[in-house]
């Protein structure tokens, strides 16, 4: 039976495991973190508006990840 990792041992077991990734491996992973944080900010912008068609919904998509980015390269 093993011990249960700290969060600290967990973290640090993460970071491992990420610097053994393959270059292609680490922009696949991004690539559907991406894709699954577009998802859930869709998911977000039809339960707020609900009226919303699809391209609608699209732009303010845009806008929101267009904030994101000035918001990231502001500081």
């Amino acid at each position: 039976m093993s011990v249960p990792l700290t969060p600290a041992d967990q973290y640090r077991e993460e970071i491992l495991d990420a610097q053994a990734m393959s270059p292609d491996t680490k922009f696949r992973l991004g690539l559907e973190l991406f894709d699954r944080v577009c998802q859930l900010m869709t998911d977000g912008i039809r339960a707020e508006h609900p009226e919303a068609n699809e391209e609608e919904i699209r732009q303010m998509l845009l806008a929101r990840l267009e904030l994101a980015e000035r918001l990231e390269t502001r500081g």
